[in-house]
């Protein structure tokens, strides 16, 4: 027998133990694109008894349809979408025809036609930051409906050295929030940062939607990236996004999801995305598309990751005294008095 899961983990496992699972990811927003022009919209165009002179879909409402009106791996709900602007034109021929003794005029379904018919848009996706800004560095997660980006952000304010986690982190990633303090405490010296902050400053990393449960392995050199831009002051590209797990040593550790990661990245606007090296084997899977418009860069420690991702490199010669807070512009404030 055949059978299809969303997921895993609830199959039992002497059952999973007897099975072959063949692991098939999302469609690619290209892919929903050619599947909605060549199969959905002539099907339910066909359902709905409209002729191809009476309806026309522009290539932007089907990308809004896909971006703003569904979040899925697979096509059902673009098919329903779809759906429901072809019997609202429907109504809108019978009704001109009535008025007008059989001669209709051709509905253009374009992106206001969507917001129109359909309404206020139902999701968000990431996009990129307007400027590079200092604490907030770019990430990106695997979804069971593809991908998206992260933005994690750090802030470090005086008090008694206690880290705070907030976003409703998994397990997981509260302890690469551990390994990425720790790691930057073993290497305060090398990036200029002098080893009393950690005694007299509290660090407080967020994940914004804390609504949304977030737990992986992959953000480790995203929160050491914030980390060391926030208590350096130094701000991160914001066209930069990353995905890698860090050791207390610095090393770069692979990750899963690989292609989902990159269609959020690409879509969100990133120019250049960090992998871990051992992940470089998995880059010639992605669509042509994201290997022709990203720039994908594997490395394998943390020192490449920060020469990429920061504006420059920290060094021992610009030690940093005190937390670094950031103004209305995103640029850090002086250093407090006495910090």
């Amino acid at each position: 027998f055949i059978a299809t899961a969303n997921q895993l983990e609830p199959i039992p496992l002497p059952l999973r133990d007897r099975m072959e699972i063949i692991e098939i990811s999302g469609y690619t927003e290209d892919e929903k694109m050619e599947i909605a022009r060549g199969f959905l919209i002539p099907k339910q165009r066909e359902f709905h008894g409209l002729r191809e002179d009476q309806i026309e879909f522009t290539d932007g409402a089907i990308i809004k349809l896909i971006r703003e009106y569904t979040r899925e791996a697979g096509v059902r709900g673009l098919e329903r979408e779809i759906a429901s602007l072809c019997r609202k034109v429907a109504r809108k021929v019978a009704e001109q025809s009535e008025a007008t003794d059989g001669s209709v005029q051709k509905f253009v379904i374009d992106e206001a036609a969507v917001l129109e018919y359909l309404g206020p848009e139902r999701f968000t996706f990431g996009l990129v930051e307007e400027k590079d800004e200092v604490g907030v560095a770019t990430g990106v997660a695997w979804t069971s409906a593809g991908g998206d980006i992260l933005n994690i952000e750090v802030l470090p304010f005086k008090g008694k050295g206690q880290l705070q986690l907030t976003g409703q982190l998994g397990e997981v990633m509260k302890e690469s929030a551990q390994a990425a303090v720790s790691y930057v405490r073993s290497r305060a010296a090398d990036f200029g940062i002098d080893p009393a902050i950690f005694e007299e400053t509290n660090i407080h990393i967020h994940i914004p939607e804390g609504s949304v449960p977030k737990d992986g392995p992959s953000a480790g050199i995203t929160l050491t990236t914030a980390l060391i831009s926030a208590l350096t002051g130094t701000p991160v590209r914001r066209d930069v996004a990353m995905t890698g797990e860090v050791t207390l040593r610095g090393k770069v550790l692979p990750i899963g999801g690989l292609k989902e990661k990159t269609l959020a990245a690409h879509r969100a606007g990133i120019r250049t995305f960090i992998l871990p090296k051992e992940n470089a084997k998995d880059i010639s899977e992605l669509p042509e598309k994201v290997r022709r418009e990203l720039n994908l860069i594997p490395v394998s420690s943390m020192d490449e990751v920060l020469q990429i991702a920061l504006s420059r490199m920290p060094t021992a010669n610009n030690q940093v005294s005190g937390p670094h807070h950031q103004n209305n512009r995103g640029q850090p404030s002086p250093t407090p008095a006495g910090a």
